[in-house]
């Protein structure tokens, strides 16, 4: 699953603020949730536009890009 097809951005869609595919849910809420010890489920309950397939995979694609040898 290529980037573009996880989160889009578009200036006509909050204002070009990075959201999940297919919804207006912010990809920074995900992060928020999870930095104020929100579980997965908990943000997926709140946000039900967001797939748990969705967030997983930016998540995962998140991990890739900060632990792979180009990015440190």
């Amino acid at each position: 699953m290529a980037a573009d097809d996880l989160v889009t951005i578009d200036p006509d869609i909050l204002g070009g603020t990075p959201v999940f595919k297919g919804t207006r849910v912010p990809v920074k809420s995900l992060f928020d949730y999870l930095e104020d010890n929100y579980t997965l489920d908990e943000f997926l309950s709140c946000f039900p536009s967001v797939t748990p397939e969705l967030a997983r995979r930016v998540l995962d694609r998140c991990e890739a890009g900060l632990l792979s040898p180009a990015a440190i």
